[in-house]
């Protein structure tokens, strides 16, 4: 399949994420959709909007969105526990429908302020055995008529979800994404995602994880069509390599001036994910070409934590190399938002949509 490029958008009321310097109009609808139409222009196929309490509604920015764009794809992450299963399958089902089927969707099972919203699933094994029911249900609502399902965590009875998603050519519902490091997490991803979504790790790592999903599809006998892989990394891309180290380091030194000041909300301590990534640094602090870890002891986090640092040329011919190991699915990103959009879209995508280009 041709590789899917995506951007992300930032979901805070307060400005200041990852270091971008917008201050006017940040966390409005009109910010928000100035980036998504330029998300539009420069060629991404759309932008994962993260999730988190005490930030705006991710279901409905992405709806906001999907209203005023025109081929902009939502990548909608969305939690079990904050929502139920047939409650989220009829919401995006309807948003596929009205938008002509641009939902993607990204289930996120990761620590979270679980009390805030009244969810009091916060041991590991239980979230993750949710998310798989939350999955299959999901799946079974988008696709069959009076579903009963009586699940450890869910059930629902006689449940018909209308209006089905929107059905293009071999596509029947929004595509679901998943990311997770853990035993538990894998054997989620490896029966019942669609793209299994991973951090920026080294080739190495990666290529065995990739290897290790496919033996365990297998050895689960997954149902689904094969999964496919994704990557999630900042990139910091400009005219040629020095300026990119230049501007990479500074923005590492503006990370250590703010004491290792954390804006990331997921769960340093605990996530494998996380962990596997930070104990990067030990390896150095430029791994395979141009794998940066240094940004990962001072303050960042999930896709700040490392990043792939170069020319145009050098970072697309790393994430070519993240391709030929089966990687099909690219959620890139770099601050300021605005402006890197535009830079990354037109000096980047390319050359990578070029390397992916048949020959003959």
């Amino acid at each position: 399949m041709s590789p899917q490029f995506l951007w992300y958008i930032p979901n805070t009321v307060e400005p200041g994420h990852r270091g971008d310097d917008t201050t006017d109009g940040w966390g409005s609808v009109e910010y928000a959709t100035d980036l998504a139409l330029a998300v539009e222009r420069h060629g991404w196929g759309g932008a994962l909007i993260g999730t988190g309490w005490g930030r705006p509604d991710t279901f409905t920015l992405a709806t906001a969105l999907a209203a005023r764009t025109t081929v902009f794809q939502p990548l909608i992450a969305v939690r079990p526990g904050y929502w139920q299963p047939a409650h989220f399958a009829s919401a995006a089902a309807t948003l596929d429908r009205l938008s002509r089927g641009r939902v993607l969707v990204n289930i996120v099972s990761g620590l979270d302020h679980l009390a805030a919203y009244g969810d009091g699933k916060a041991d590991p094994a239980q979230r993750y055995d949710r998310t798989r029911e939350f999955l299959q249900l999901v799946r079974r609502l988008w696709t069959e008529e009076r579903v009963t399902f009586r699940g450890e965590h869910f059930e629902v009875a006689d449940s018909t979800v209308s209006p089905h998603p929107y059905r293009s050519g071999e596509r029947v519902h929004p595509t679901l994404y998943f990311g997770g490091a853990s035993e538990a997490a894998e054997r989620v991803s490896a029966a019942e995602a669609d793209v299994q979504l991973f951090w920026g790790e080294p080739l190495d790592g990666l290529a065995e994880r990739i290897d290790r999903l496919r033996a365990l599809s297998a050895r689960l006998e997954r149902r689904h069509k094969p999964l496919e892989f994704g990557l999630r990394i900042t990139t910091v891309v400009r005219d040629t390599t020095e300026e990119a180290w230049r501007a990479a380091e500074e923005k590492v030194a503006r990370m250590a001036e703010r004491d290792g000041e954390q804006t990331w909300t997921g769960d340093r301590r605990t996530a494998v994910g996380q962990r596997r990534l930070l104990d990067l640094a030990a390896r150095g602090d430029v791994l395979d070409t141009c794998l940066y870890t240094a940004p990962g002891r001072f303050g960042g986090g999930g896709a700040g934590t490392t990043w792939l640092v170069g020319s145009a040329r050098e970072v697309a011919e790393a994430l070519d190399a993240y391709r030929r190991l089966g990687i099909t699915h690219f959620v890139l990103s770099d601050t300021p938002y605005r402006e890197e959009i535009a830079r990354i879209g037109d000096q980047l995508l390319p050359r990578l949509r070029a390397a992916d280009a048949p020959v003959g």
